[in-house]
């Protein structure tokens, strides 16, 4: 099988499905190319004209059809050709976006979410300039130049050959500074893509700042890497600001020695003035498409390296979300199976071990809670059952099969997740209950659902109900959003729910309802709990204890409270440690 990552072939994605829109741009683009050429030309006959006293309105009207047929052709093309350049860049968003989702939960924590939306904005434009440049205007900027230069020759080849070698250094300059521009293009976007990184991550944890008065210092260190990128551009401006002076100089000095040598010849009868004029206008013109493919091949060079880091991201590997064969039909859970066993499990990340030779059973059905210090592996225990990552060594069995028999979608499918964080999307409340869910959910359902948490009348009082967008002036408290992500459980079916310390941030009515709720659940489902509070865990059906990334014992309460030297004393000081925070679990930083 063939491992290599896809290229992104620029070209193959302008040209697919657009031969003939782009043949009319084409043509178009000659149109104006043809009149550019002929516009000189025009002039120094009408000057002729004038030298000889007749057919002035013939030349004029001319003249000015050419500039306007010029101008409004390449208007058009100009135009369609941009059109273009946007869908290309909509499908590469939706491309960048489709598997930025896909992506492993590791993968994507570690290339950072500003990294990836960076792909959205810097990166689409850069690429969408290749689509501005390449196709079209660079070859026909080429056109035109070596049109301009065989036109010149047939004026005047001694002439040509003098403006030849006056830009022959310009060029040669121009061409090392477009090979070292390329390599500033690539440092400038990874720059821009870690500082974006930075800012976001700055700006999830802006309540932690503002609480101790850090605005300052993070300022401050966002401030030195934004430095750090200007530093970069600056030194790429300075490369591109030699580009016109390079060239300019080049048609200085040809101008210089053309009128010296042009006017030699006129001295000599070698040349008539016209035809000379007419070398000066074309001498004139021929910077304009010389400056067009300089610069244009300086532009190519910034898109070449936004696409590289397009191509970087589709070749990280997505999660294989239909693991099994077309048509194969998915497993059903056993009956009689409990509906989680690890056998022999050890997981690290890196080299430092974070579960080791671990073996725990969860029921079918009842309540399992999960305890332990901080650091013990139980968010990690959780992650490796929703298969966010899978184990080094050992197996996992979900409702009687090996975890990695499932496709993913359907082991996902039976399981229902609240993280620590209870996350919610900057949504509505209705989407943030339903998500995952194709067929709609009646209003009833979803308020009986709050009601069972306690939060219908916060919902209804917001401005929209359930189809208020969550976020901003309408944001949802730490116990709010917890309490939401439990009702987002609870009108799940899945029949394994797994909640990662969900009384963390609930007083104690709110405790007392997600009691109620969980034995409910836990009369025909599983429901693993990591739990911190005592309460949760006493009228547990099963409780797991973990340390130093062990199981210690497993049992019900009263049984551990004699045989568990560590639980009792978990119990005796009335707190089952610190919570693990499930996303820098997932991540690879929970040890």
């Amino acid at each position: 099988m063939d491992e290599s990552p896809e290229r992104l072939l620029i070209l193959r994605e302008i040209f697919q499905g657009r031969r003939l829109q782009l043949a009319g741009i084409a043509g178009l683009s000659l149109v104006a190319t043809a009149a550019t050429l002929v516009l000189p030309w025009t002039v120094g006959k009408l000057l002729q004209a004038i030298q000889q006293g007749d057919g002035l309105a013939k030349w004029t009207w001319l003249m000015v059809a050419v500039g306007l047929g010029s101008a409004v052709a390449n208007a058009l093309a100009t135009y369609l050709l941009s059109r273009i350049g946007h869908q290309l860049v909509w499908r590469l968003r939706n491309r960048s976006m489709r598997h930025s989702i896909g992506l492993g939960l590791r993968t994507a924590r570690r290339e950072g979410s500003g990294n990836l939306a960076t792909r959205l904005t810097a990166d689409a434009s850069a690429v969408k300039s290749i689509v501005d440049i390449g196709p079209i205007q660079l070859p026909m900027s080429v056109v035109t130049l070596v049109g301009t230069m065989v036109i010149m020759g047939v004026l005047d080849w001694i002439l040509l050959l003098i403006t030849l070698a006056a830009f022959l250094v310009a060029l040669v300059v121009v061409a090392v500074v477009v090979v070292a521009l390329r390599r500033k293009y690539v440092a400038i976007q990874n720059q821009v893509g870690t500082l974006a990184e930075h800012f976001v991550a700055t700006m999830e944890a802006l309540t932690v700042i503002k609480a101790h008065r850090a605005e300052h210092t993070v300022s401050a260190e966002l401030a030195t890497r934004a430095e750090r990128v200007a530093r970069f551009e600056i030194g790429a401006s300075a490369l591109e600001a030699l580009i016109v002076p390079v060239i300019n100089l080049g048609q200085q000095i040809a101008l210089v020695a053309v009128i010296l040598g042009g006017g030699a010849r006129i001295a000599s009868g070698g040349l008539d003035l016209s035809t000379f004029v007419a070398f000066l206008l074309y001498l004139f013109q021929l910077t304009a498409p010389l400056m067009m493919a300089m610069s244009g091949m300086s532009t190519i060079q910034a898109g070449l390296a936004a696409r590289k880091r397009f191509e970087d991201l589709f070749a990280l590997p997505a999660e294989e979300v239909d693991a099994g064969e077309a048509g194969d039909a998915p497993p059903s859970p056993v009956v009689g199976s409990p509906a989680v066993r690890f056998e022999k499990v050890r997981f690290a990340y890196g080299e430092e071990p974070v579960l080791q030779q671990i073996d725990l059973t969860v029921p079918a059905t009842g309540l399992t809670a999960m305890v332990g210090p901080s650091g013990s592996g139980k968010s990690t225990v959780l992650g490796l059952i929703e298969r966010f990552m899978d184990p080094q060594e050992g197996r996992i069995e979900v409702f009687g099969h090996a975890a990695d028999q499932w496709p993913l979608a359907d082991l996902r499918g039976l399981l229902a997740y609240v993280d620590q964080g209870a996350t919610l999307l900057r949504d509505t409340v209705r989407h943030n209950l339903t998500i995952g869910r194709e067929i709609p959910v009646a209003d009833e359902d979803l308020l009986r659902a709050l009601r069972d948490v306690g939060l219908e009348e916060e919902i209804t009082r917001l401005p929209n109900g359930l189809d208020t967008v969550l976020g901003g002036s309408h944001d949802l408290s730490g116990g709010q959003r917890q309490r939401l992500a439990l009702a987002r459980a609870s009108l799940s079916d899945a029949p394994l729910v797994l909640l990662d310390e969900p009384s963390s941030q609930l007083d104690t009515l709110n405790e007392l309802r997600l009691r109620r709720l969980v034995d409910e659940i836990g009369q025909d489902r599983a429901v693993l709990v990591v739990a911190h509070r005592i309460s949760t865990v006493q009228h547990a059906d099963h409780v797991i204890v973990m340390d130093g990334g062990q199981v210690t014992a497993q049992g019900r309460h009263d049984e551990l409270m004699r045989t568990s030297p560590m639980y009792a004393e978990l119990v005796r000081g009335q707190a089952l440690g610190a919570s693990e925070k499930t996303t820098a679990a997932l991540a690879g930083d929970d040890r």
